[in-house]
C-alpha cells in the first residue's frame, strides 16, 4: 500500500499519458515531460525514469512495471501487458483510463469490496483472461488471506456459478435468510460457517441480481454504493478528409519518394519540369 499522494500522482500520470499519446506525442517524450511535472517528493519520478529507460531498451512499459512490484501492483502490470499484446484488441487508451480511475479510487477511501468489483468488471467488459487476471487481482496488499482464497475460488468457478451467487453466500443477507428459513422449518440455526467478506448492502444487491447479466449487478453496485465506474472503450474519431483528398495526398507522397530516389541515384532530371518540353494539347484557337 502506498501513500495517498502516490496514488494521486499515478492517476495524473496515466491520464496525461493517454492524452498525449492520443495527440500523437511519442510515449518516451510524454513520460519524460510528465516526470518533470509530478511531485518531486513522491517516488513516481524515479519510477518514470525506469519506465523511460525500459521503453527505450525493450519497447514496452509492462516489463518495467513488473520489475517494480513495490510500486506498481500486479493488476496494473497485467492491464498494461494486455494492452501491449501484438495484434490485440485491447486499446492502450482504455488500459490507461482503467489504471487512472483505479489509482484515483485508491487515493480516496477504497475498500477491498469496491476494488474487487472494479477489477472484475474491467476483466469482464474487455474480455481479458480470467485466470491470469484474477491471479493479478488477488496479488494486492489490500486483500488478506481470506480474500485471496475467495478470489481463487471465483477463478475456478467463474463461468459455472454466477458472481452474484458467490457474493451473496459471503454476505450477512444470506445468513439472515437462512436464519429465517430455519425458524420457519424448525431447524437449528448454526450461524455462518464461512468468513463474511461483504456487507449487508452488497448481499441485498447480489440477491436481487441472481441469474441476471453480471453487468446489471455491477451497475447496481455503482448506483447504490458509489463504486467506481469502469471506463468504456473510446472509438477512434472519424477522419474529416474525403477519399479524394486522401488520394491526392498519397500521390504527392509517391512523387516525393520518387524524387528522393532520383536524388540518391545521381540527381534529379529537371528538364521534365520545363514547360517547353510539355507536349502541345492541340492547335491554338483562331480569333473570330
Amino acid at each position: 500500500m502506498l501513500d495517498r499522494e502516490e496514488y494521486i500522482e499515478q492517476a495524473y500520470l496515466f491520464r496525461v499519458l493517454a492524452e498525449r499519446i492520443t495527440a500523437g506525442v511519442a510515449a518516451q517524450e510524454a513520460l519524460a515531460s510528465i516526470g518533470e511535472e509530478v511531485l518531486a517528493t513522491s517516488k513516481l519520478p524515479l519510477a518514470i525514469d525506469y519506465l523511460v529507460g525500459e521503453l527505450k531498451l525493450v519497447g514496452t512499459l509492462s516489463t518495467a512495471m513488473s520489475r517494480l512490484p513495490h510500486y506498481f501492483t500486479a493488476f496494473q502490470t497485467f492491464i498494461m501487458r494486455q494492452a501491449e499484446v501484438e495484434g490485440g484488441r485491447f486499446d492502450i487508451r482504455t488500459a490507461l483510463a482503467i489504471l487512472e480511475r483505479e489509482a484515483a479510487y485508491r487515493g480516496e477511501q477504497a475498500t477491498p469490496q469496491g476494488l474487487f468489483f472494479y477489477r472484475f468488471e474491467c476483466l469482464s467488459r474487455n474480455r481479458l483472461d480470467y485466470a491470469q487476471g484474477l491471479a493479478a487481482v488477488a496479488d494486492d496488499g489490500m486483500f488478506d488471506g481470506e480474500w485471496k482464497a475467495w478470489i481463487a475460488t471465483v477463478g475456478r468457478q467463474v463461468g459455472l456459478v454466477d458472481l452474484a451467487d458467490l457474493v451473496y453466500v459471503r454476505s450477512p443477507e444470506y445468513w439472515r435468510i437462512e436464519k429465517r428459513d430455519a425458524l420457519v422449518s424448525g431447524r437449528a440455526d448454526t450461524g455462518p460457517d464461512r468468513v463474511i467478506l461483504f456487507g449487508e448492502k452488497e448481499g441485498r444487491i447480489a440477491r436481487a441480481n441472481r441469474g441476471k447479466d453480471p453487468l446489471f449487478f455491477f451497475a447496481a453496485l455503482q448506483r447504490q454504493l458509489g463504486y467506481p465506474l469502469v471506463p468504456r472503450p473510446q472509438p477512434l474519431a472519424p477522419s474529416a478528409e474525403s477519399p479524394a483528398l486522401l488520394a491526392r495526398r498519397l500521390e504527392r507522397l509517391e512523387m516525393r519518394v520518387k524524387l528522393l530516389e532520383e536524388e540518391s541515384q545521381g540527381g534529379i532530371d529537371l528538364s521534365r519540369f520545363d514547360p517547353k518540353n510539355f507536349p502541345q494539347q492541340g492547335p491554338p484557337l483562331s480569333e473570330g
